[in-house]
Parts: C-alpha cells; structure tokens; sequence
C-alpha cells in the first residue's frame, strides 16, 4: 500500500512511518529546501540527532546509505536511495528571529520553518523544548576552507527524489520551507511530494 501527499508551498506535513516501511521526498520543480525531523513514535524523548549523525557517518552531508542517528546512538531512518546527492545537516531551521537578523526587521511576519515544526509538532503534543537542529533535504550549504557556511542555489532539480527507510516506527515532521530572503528555494517556495511505501519485497 502506498499514500502520497503533494505537501504545497510554504505548508508543514508529518506522519508516523512504521518500521519498514519507505517515506520518499521528491522536489516536483526543483530547487526547494525541505526542513525535517524525526522522532521514535513511541518516545518523542528519543529524536534525530544531528552531532551523533555526523560523527558516525565522518562526513556533515547526506546521501545514500547515511544513517539517521538519535541522541542515544540508535537508529531511526536509513536514505536508501538518494537522485540528488547530497543534503544538509548544519544550516538549521529558518524563523522569524533569525530572518530578521540576517534580513532585517521587515522580514519578521514572513512565516517560517520553525513556524511549520510548531504547528505541526504541537498535533503529537510536541512544543519548542522538543525542536533540535534539523535535516534539510535538497539544501545546497557548501563549507569553505576557513569554515563559513554559505547557502546558496541549490542543485537539485525537478523530480530528484530521496527515500528512507524507517528502522523503527518513527514520527516525521516536514516543513516545505518558505524561505524567500536566500536562494534554497531559488526564492518561490514549490510544492513537494511526500510518499510512504510498504518496504520491498526481495
């Protein structure tokens, strides 16, 4: 059995992917940041860490065969299958706060990632205590040789896709980020696909 929701512009998402079972983010029209974080549907205490998922895989980008790792070093998703190469783990969340320092006051009211994780999160008795530093898939955040970061056009394309597999039963928050002050959504937030899929039979 396979379910598909087309998760519009700007809008959050989640759902519980049992243990198996496949969830596939697929950019529709290229270039669009998706923020995400993951927890053990059983014990939301137990969530997506990224420090322990860096050390382990040696290396701050995401592709296919990275390991998704909580605070206690187990398992919660595999990206079994990756079309556009690599993903970010170190750039964060977009909010009002942080749009404001980096773009000043006017931006305040625009929504925001951390908008989306709330509302979103709230619906499993989630609050701001339980957000930590998040995936973002199809985000192009190159590191220069003296350290700093840089976010900017993305290399994702349309129909690029990347699928997980859950290692236990695991709640997804997803967050079609609405950014418009930088290019991760080459500035006009699109629609994303999202898709849970029993797990192939071998």
């Amino acid at each position: 059995m396979t379910a598909t929701t087309v998760v519009p512009a700007r809008a959050a998402c989640s759902a519980v992917v049992r243990r198996g079972e496949q969830l596939t983010l697929t950019d529709l029209h290229g270039n669009q940041a998706v923020d995400f974080l993951v927890y053990d549907a059983h014990d939301t205490a137990v969530r997506y860490s990224a420090p322990d998922t860096i050390h382990a895989q040696g290396n701050i980008f995401l592709t296919t065969g990275s390991v998704l790792l909580s605070g206690e070093h187990t398992p919660l998703m595999t990206v079994t299958e990756d079309t556009c190469g690599r993903h970010d783990t170190v750039g964060g969340a977009c909010s009002k706060e942080s749009n404001t320092l980096r773009y000043g006051h006017h931006t305040y009211a625009q929504h925001a990632c951390v908008d989306n994780f709330l509302a979103e999160g709230a619906r499993y008795g989630l609050t701001k205590r339980d957000l930590v530093s998040n995936i973002n898939w199809y985000m192009n955040v190159p590191v220069e040789k003296d350290g700093t970061l840089g976010i900017v056009d993305g290399i994702s394309a349309p129909g690029l896709r990347v699928t997980l597999r859950a290692e236990t039963d695991v709640l997804v928050l997803v967050s079609n980020c609405p950014q418009i002050n930088n290019p991760c959504n080459g500035f006009e937030p699109t629609a994303v696909e999202m898709t849970i899929s029993e797990a192939p039979t071998s």
